[in-house]
Parts: C-alpha cells; sequence; structure tokens
C-alpha cells in the first residue's frame, strides 16, 4: 500500500506549489490570491526514489462551518483523516501566526505524524520562523523554498522514516487526465480508466454529479457558483470498468471571463476536454441548452471527443414531456453534427437515472472506437454514389473511387477520387450522414478527408 502525505496550511503559504514540484507537473492552479485551492487533489508524488501519494488541500481557516470557508476546510479535515503523514505548512517570510498556533493544535488532535515545513526560505530568509515552529512540539522545521526546489533533499530525510520500502515503488494514484490512447489501438485492449469529464456552465450541478455517483461529499459543493476552479479527478469504477471522473470548473461565455484566475480555471477545464475521451455536458433543465452549452458542445466536438448531455435537475420540472421534446428539437437544429447524441435526463440531487447516464457514456464510448472494414465500406459508398451521384464541376463530375476509414477516436474516414476540392459541403454531409446511419455512429464526431489521386503527368513537360 502506498503512504498518503497531506499538504496542509492557512491560505497563500504555497501548497500547490509544493504539491506541483512533488508530483513534478504544474497540476494545481496556482496564483498569488489566497484561497485559491478548494477541493482536495491527488497525485503521484516522488523525491529521488521516495514515491508516495500527496493530496493539495484548501487553505485553513476559522469561520462557520455552514460558510463556504467552512466546508472547504471539512474536505481538509477529511483528507487528514485519509493521510499517513501531515506536512504542516508554514510562510517563514510572514513568520509564524495565531492561526498558525491554532492549526497547530487542531493537528495535534488528529494523531498524524507531523512534518512542519516552513516555505519560502530562499537564502536565509525565514529564520526566526523556524526557530519559533520549534514550539509547536512537531520535531525539527524543515526549511524548503517549493518555487525555487530549494531545501528537497532535507525533505526527503524527513518523510523516509514514514515510507516503507515496499511502499515507495506502489504509487499508483494519478490526477492528471492522461493523453488519449493511439487512435489506431483497438479498445478492448486499451489499459487505464475511461477518462469522463464532467462540463458545463457555472453552478449546473457538476461537482454534485459526481459526489452522487461516487457515494461521498468528494467535491466541494454549495449554493455559490463558481465553487470548482481546478480540474480534480476522481478514480472509480462502474460496474467493473474503471474510470477517471474529471469535474471541471464552469465555463461561461469568453467575454465574461477577465479576473486571471478564472482565466486559469477555464484553461484548466479545456485541458480537460481535450485529454478526456467521453465528455458528459450537463445542462440545467431549467435553462437548457443556451448559447453558451451550445458552444462547450461545439468546442468538444471539435477536439473530436464523444459527447453525451446531460439535462440535471429534472425533478424540478412540471411538463417533462414538453420540455425533452423542446431540448431535442433544439439539439436536432443546432448541433446537427452530432445526430443521434444521447440525451439523458437525471437529477443528481436524489441520484435520478444515474445508471442510464453512465450507460450512455459506455455506449459512446465502444461508438467513438468503432472500425468499419474495408470491403464493406466500399459496397456502401458505391451503392451511395449510385442512389445519388456527385453534382457537376465546370462540367465534369466528380468521380469517388474508394474510401478506407484510417483511424478511430474519432472514426475517420479518408475518401479518395478526382476534384475532391470543389465538393460540395452538402455532398459531404451526405456522405457523413449516411456513414452515420449505416454503420450506427450516432452522436460523435466524424472526420472525413478529401484524398485526391495522383497525377502521373503532373510536372511533366
Amino acid at each position: 500500500m502506498s503512504v498518503t502525505v497531506a499538504i496542509v496550511g492557512r491560505p497563500n503559504v504555497g501548497k500547490s506549489t509544493l504539491f506541483n514540484r512533488l508530483v513534478g507537473k504544474r497540476l494545481a492552479i496556482v496564483d498569488d490570491a489566497p484561497g485559491v485551492t478548494r477541493d482536495r487533489r491527488s497525485g503521484a508524488a516522488r523525491i529521488s526514489d521516495l514515491r508516495f501519494s500527496v493530496i493539495d488541500t484548501a487553505g485553513l481557516e476559522d469561520s462557520d462551518a455552514q460558510s463556504l470557508t467552512g466546508r472547504m476546510r471539512q474536505q481538509t479535515a477529511r483528507a487528514v483523516e485519509d493521510a499517513d503523514l501531515v506536512l504542516f505548512l508554514l510562510d517563514a517570510r510572514a513568520g509564524v501566526t495565531p492561526l498558525d498556533r491554532h492549526f497547530a493544535d487542531w493537528l495535534r488532535k488528529a494523531r498524524r505524524p507531523v512534518i512542519v515545513v516552513a516555505n519560502k526560505c530562499e537564502g536565509r530568509a525565514g529564520a526566526s520562523a523556524i526557530a519559533e515552529a520549534f514550539a509547536f512540539g512537531f520535531g525539527e522545521p524543515i526549511p524548503l523554498s517549493a518555487e525555487h526546489g530549494e531545501g528537497m533533499a532535507d525533505l526527503y530525510d524527513a518523510i523516509r522514516p514514514h515510507v516503507p520500502e515496499t511502499a515507495s515503488t506502489d504509487v499508483e494514484v494519478m490526477d492528471e487526465p492522461g493523453e488519449p490512447e493511439a487512435p489506431e489501438a483497438d479498445s478492448s485492449t486499451l489499459p487505464g480508466p475511461l477518462q469522463l469529464a464532467i462540463v458545463g456552465r457555472p453552478n449546473v450541478g457538476k461537482s454534485t454529479l459526481i459526489n452522487r455517483l461516487v457515494g461521498e461529499e468528494r467535491l466541494l459543493t454549495g449554493p455559490e457558483p463558481g465553487i470548482t476552479r481546478d480540474s480534480i479527478a476522481v478514480e472509480w469504477s462502474y460496474r467493473g470498468r474503471p474510470l477517471k471522473l474529471v469535474d471541471t470548473a464552469g465555463l461561461r461565455r469568453r467575454a465574461n471571463v477577465v479576473e486571471p484566475l478564472e482565466k486559469l480555471s477555464v484553461a484548466d477545464t479545456l485541458r480537460a476536454i481535450r485529454f478526456a475521451q467521453v465528455v458528459v455536458l450537463v445542462l440545467d433543465a431549467n435553462d437548457m441548452l443556451e448559447k453558451q452549452d451550445l458552444a462547450i458542445a461545439r468546442l468538444v466536438i471539435d477536439e473530436g471527443r464523444a459527447l453525451v448531455i446531460a439535462a440535471n435537475k429534472w425533478d424540478t420540472i412540471k411538463d417533462k414531456r414538453l420540455a425533452l421534446a423542446k431540448l431535442k428539437d433544439r439539439i436536432e437544429f443546432s448541433l446537427p453534427q452530432l445526430r443521434g447524441v444521447a440525451v439523458v435526463t437525471l437529477s443528481a440531487r436524489i441520484g435520478q437515472n444515474l445508471d442510464r447516464l453512465l450507460d450512455a457514456v459506455l455506449e459512446a464510448y465502444e461508438t467513438w472506437n468503432r472500425r468499419v472494414a474495408t470491403p464493406e465500406l466500399n459496397r456502401w459508398l458505391a451503392a451511395a454514389v449510385e442512389a445519388h451521384p456527385p453534382p457537376l464541376v465546370q462540367g465534369r463530375r466528380i468521380k469517388l473511387r474508394y474510401m478506407a476509414q484510417i483511424k478511430t477516436r474519432p472514426p475517420t474516414f479518408a475518401l479518395f477520387g478526382n476534384q475532391l476540392d470543389d465538393m460540395p459541403d452538402a455532398y459531404a454531409r451526405y456522405i457523413v450522414n449516411g456513414l452515420r446511419e449505416r454503420f450506427d455512429l450516432p452522436g460523435v464526431p466524424m472526420r472525413l478527408q478529401m484524398r485526391k489521386g495522383k497525377n502521373p503527368y503532373a510536372g511533366k513537360a
């Protein structure tokens, strides 16, 4: 079993910076503003030959339990409960504060081994804070600079006694959505969990949906819009199929995103979409498929990811039949490039229709990986051309010779022939829609590449 290390401390002491340093990647959003981190984030950490799991947490603040900062502290408390070791971070330049002392007392009650880390100790800064931190009774503080990587050898020496030799090589926690496997790979033998990103506008219930799926308050939720800032991945499984659920920050219209921190959150969400395999677009059933929802859906299509649409808060809708009919009409009119996309109505609050959503996700994933045999594809192409021949271009008819599927994830087809640069968009849509209908490829993006035959006389006098 891997040893789990939780990083705790008051806001803006450099917890996320140290987390990024330990995992070797910029997974957590870092900003000068205090209180950037809200949800706890896990990652696989490494210092030289030392391997362990690390948890980044929200800044500790003394506030009412029902407030946002109070709920953030509860998430940190769960991280400490799950941890085998706690790194208690201080800002050495600011010195030991009364809030540090308050939470040092709180950590004593947690009954976990604690290592005090004095961060921001560039050069000789923070010597007085290190001396004050001895009074906590957690042993000798470790001076380091997470931003510049100074003092990591001392941190290694402090953590080493808490990590058994067998545990240091047994870390499998991953929090970064990994890059999708090669499109040509066989979907039945693909390693690793299915990457499932949950996206949508702010306050539509994305975090609530993941909490309901995994059966615990893993992610911070509440009535305040825009609570989620980082893209947080949660390992889970459904009917024996491993999944990585990625919660993302809500995407507002680009014109409304002006704060630097929100821009970082949006960039993190876009990155989660890019590395996902299936994306669930969560809508608010009371305000479905707004312009921003369509913009997010088109972004997913442009990235070539499989899409499932989830209408959340369905339990609040009175005339469900009328609302569903309006939603499907809007999808058919505004997203014709995703004909047949799965639409699931659900309520994350009460757990309604969650199995239907996950079944739709697995089906979309299989469709996204589907491959069509070349002989069968060309028999269909010949019949399609005979039923509806290509149009004339400058008095000459476009000739379609043959077709092949060159990759999956998403299904991508190459069409070979002459004068394909002049093929009208309407005829290309006819080909794509025919492929989708004949070979059962509903609701996934499809790519059609035009490949002209080589002219043997080109370039000859």
